[in-house]
C-alpha cells in the first residue's frame, strides 16, 4: 500500500494518524475532510504537500468518495460525529455521517476493490459497572447507549455485512478514550487543561467516579497502522494501552501537573446516560500482530498532552470561547 485516502483527517485522532504515516512509512496520504467545527486545517499544517494531499468534502458524496477511492491502495475511515453531549442534543448529524457516510466508503470499496479499516469506539459496548473485573473484548455484544454510539455500532455492522455478503477486505478497531495533541477543546481532558491555562476552574461530571481506559492519539496511530498492514480481513482488533482511570482522578492529575490544587474543580449536573466504566482487552492485538503502546504511562503521556496545549494556543483558542459558551448554556 503507498496511496492511502484517510476521511475526517483534519479531525483529532485522523490528524495524529496522518502525521504517524509521514513520520513512519513512506505512503502518499489523501485527506478527505468536511471540516466541521471539529475539523482544522491547522492540525495538518507543515507536512510535506508531495505526500499530504487535502480534498475538502463530504463523505456522504458518493461521486467525490468513488474518485478518490478509485486512486487510493488502502481507506482508512476516521471521519464521525463523535462528541457524546452533541449526538444528545442533535442526533441526525451522526446518522448522515455515521451511517451514511460509511455505507457510502463502503460502497465505493466494493466497486474498486479498496482495502478499508474501520475506526470505530469501545462506547458500541456500552458500559461495565465500576467493580467488574471485565474488560471489552472483540466477542463482547453490542449495547450501545447515546445517538453517538449507537450510530457507530451500525457503522461496524454495516463494515461486517460488507465483508461477509460482498468480500470487502475490510478490518475494524474499537479504540478506548483518546487523548493528545489537536483534540478538540470539548472533549473531556483539553477542556480542563484550557480552562486552567485560561484561569477558569475546571468542571466535573457528577461525582466523576465514571471510568475511562485513556490511550495516547500517537499510539492509536501505530495500532490503526499495525493493523493495516498485517490485520486478517474481516477481523475486529481492540485497542487499548491498560489506562483505566476515573474522571475525578484525571481533573485531579491535570491540576497537580499544572501546579493547582488538586480540589480547583466543580461539580455539574451529570450527562445524560453516562456510560460508567470502559475498559479495552487488548490482548488479541499484541499477540496477533505484535502491536505494543510506547506510552504506558498515562502520567507521562498527561503531562506530554498539557505541555502541548500549553504551546499551541493559537490552535486551540479560536473555538475556546464558542465552547464554554455552549456549555454555560447547558449549566455545565
Amino acid at each position: 500500500m503507498s496511496k492511502l485516502l484517510v476521511t475526517g483527517g483534519a479531525g483529532f485522532i485522523g490528524s495524529n494518524f496522518v502525521h504517524h504515516v509521514v513520520e513512519h512509512t513512506d505512503h502518499r496520504v489523501t485527506v478527505l475532510d468536511a471540516l466541521t467545527y471539529a475539523g482544522n486545517r491547522a492540525s495538518l499544517a507543515g507536512l510535506p504537500e508531495d505526500r499530504v494531499a487535502f480534498v475538502h468534502g463530504d463523505i456522504t458524496d458518493a461521486a467525490l468518495v468513488d474518485e478518490l477511492t478509485a486512486r487510493a491502495d488502502a481507506v482508512v475511515h476516521y471521519a464521525a460525529e463523535s462528541h457524546n453531549d452533541n449526538s444528545l442534543h442533535s442526533p441526525r448529524s451522526f446518522l448522515d455521517t455515521n451511517i451514511v457516510g460509511t455505507y457510502t466508503l463502503l460502497e465505493a470499496a466494493r466497486k474498486h476493490e479498496t482495502r478499508f479499516h474501520h475506526i470505530s469506539t469501545d462506547e458500541v459496548y456500552g458500559d461495565l459497572e465500576l467493580d467488574d473485573p471485565a474488560r471489552f473484548t472483540d466477542t463482547t455484544p453490542y449495547n450501545p447507549s447515546s445517538p453517538y454510539s449507537s450510530t457507530k455500532a451500525g457503522s461496524d455492522l454495516l463494515v461486517r455485512a460488507w465483508v461477509r455478503s460482498f468480500g470487502v477486505q475490510a478490518t475494524i478497531s474499537n479504540c478506548s478514550n483518546n487523548y493528545g495533541p489537536y483534540q478538540h477543546v470539548e472533549k473531556f481532558i483539553p477542556r480542563q487543561i484550557t480552562n486552567i491555562i485560561r484561569g477558569l476552574r475546571p468542571k466535573l461530571y457528577g461525582a466523576g467516579e465514571n471510568v475511562r481506559d485513556w490511550i495516547h492519539a500517537n499510539d492509536h496511530s501505530s495500532a490503526v497502522l499495525t493493523i493495516l498492514e498485517k490485520g486478517r480481513t474481516g477481523e475486529t482488533y481492540l485497542i487499548g494501552a491498560d489506562g483505566e482511570r476515573n474522571n475525578r482522578d484525571v481533573v485531579e492529575l491535570i491540576l497537580e501537573e499544572m501546579g493547582q490544587p488538586r480540589d480547583a474543580y466543580d461539580h455539574v449536573t451529570d450527562r445524560a446516560g453516562h456510560d460508567l466504566r470502559y475498559a479495552i482487552d487488548s490482548t488479541k492485538l499484541r499477540t496477533e500482530l505484535g502491536w505494543t503502546p510506547r506510552f504506558a504511562d498515562f502520567e507521562s503521556g498527561l503531562a506530554a498532552t498539557i505541555q502541548w496545549y500549553r504551546d499551541n494556543e493559537s490552535w486551540w483558542a479560536p473555538s475556546k470561547g464558542r465552547t464554554e459558551a455552549f456549555y454555560a448554556s447547558k449549566g455545565q
